[in-house]
């Protein structure tokens, strides 16, 4: 017969400690997404007499509709969707490519490589030089693709990535090789798909950087239709807060009027939708990708 092992008692009360305390911060990791979306579903005369509230006292989409009206938000969106998809694609190709030849040791000089990699971690060109390197030498002034090639490979991303590779067994690669198949085919048939969990994690860092890209849509693009959606957004408050100061300057009472702190909350539901939905399919290969990257440097 089998024996019952008995969990001594100092470990049920660790344990307990342990799942209240996570559930206690699951919750208040919870709370402001709900109030951030209470509040975007909340007449602005309300939110001003109430207060933030769990549920809306006075239901009203005028921030949603204020956001969607223009006809711009949706472009937005798939312009986003856009840079944001096939960046992260471009990168990972780029960024494993990169990573994989560097964790070869049968690569020459490959730890000068990672170091003048490492180096730009340290230093960059500026803004005025990587101005004119994108828009007079890639001529890529007012398109889709400023908001990509400039930011297709991370360092970090790619000293991560290779760290990752180098807790593979070389004899993966070396039996492969003995049967004839080249770096390519070794890359794509056998370290890629032993490496899902570092590729999530590396390609949720480039996703969310894609998706919260603005700063270069306010340098290289100039055309409406081709804003991100971050940038749109963002151009949306500043042109609510204009309205505000220069009703304030005229004397007119816009108390409840003007959806602003509505209009916040809406666009904060608007752009972290998708990212948020993301997240929980990569999460079981998130932290292992951090962890298992990390055993070697």
């Amino acid at each position: 017969m089998a024996t019952k092992i008995k969990t001594p008692k100092g470990d049920i009360v660790a344990s307990v400690i342990m799942h209240a305390f996570i559930i206690l911060f699951a919750i208040t990791c919870i709370i402001p997404f709900i109030l951030v979306i209470a509040s975007s579903f909340t007449s602005q005369a309300s939110l001003n007499q109430f207060g933030y509230c769990f549920w809306p006292r006075e239901f009203s989409g005028a921030a949603y509709k204020l956001l969607f009206e223009s006809g711009t938000v949706l472009p937005a969106y798939g312009v986003t969707l856009f840079v944001t998809i096939v960046g992260t694609a471009l990168s990972m190709l780029v960024t494993c490519a990169c990573a994989y030849a560097i964790s070869c040791k049968s690569m020459y000089y490959r730890g000068a490589i990672a170091f003048f990699i490492y180096f730009t971690m340290l230093f960059t060109g500026g803004l005025v030089p990587t101005y004119l390197w994108v828009t007079r030498y890639l001529h890529l002034s007012d398109s889709l693709w400023a908001l990509i090639l400039p930011s297709l490979v991370n360092a970090w991303n790619l000293l991560l990535m290779r760290n990752f590779f180098n807790g593979i067994p070389e004899a993966l690669s070396e039996s492969a090789k003995i049967d004839g198949a080249n770096d390519i085919r070794i890359l794509f048939s056998i370290i890629l798909p032993v490496s899902l969990p570092g590729i999530a994690t590396v390609g949720l860092f480039y996703a969310l950087a894609y998706w919260n890209e603005w700063y270069k849509a306010l340098l290289y693009i100039h055309t409406e239709w081709k804003y991100p959606l971050q940038y749109l957004v963002m151009q949306i408050q500043k042109n609510i807060q204009y309205v505000q100061q220069n009703a304030a300057q005229a004397g007119v009472v816009t108390d409840g009027l003007i959806p602003a702190e509505t209009v916040q909350m809406a666009t904060a539901v608007v752009t972290i939708g998708p990212i948020v939905l993301l997240y929980p399919f990569l999460q079981k290969y998130f932290v292992q990708g951090l962890t298992v990257g990390s055993v070697k440097g």
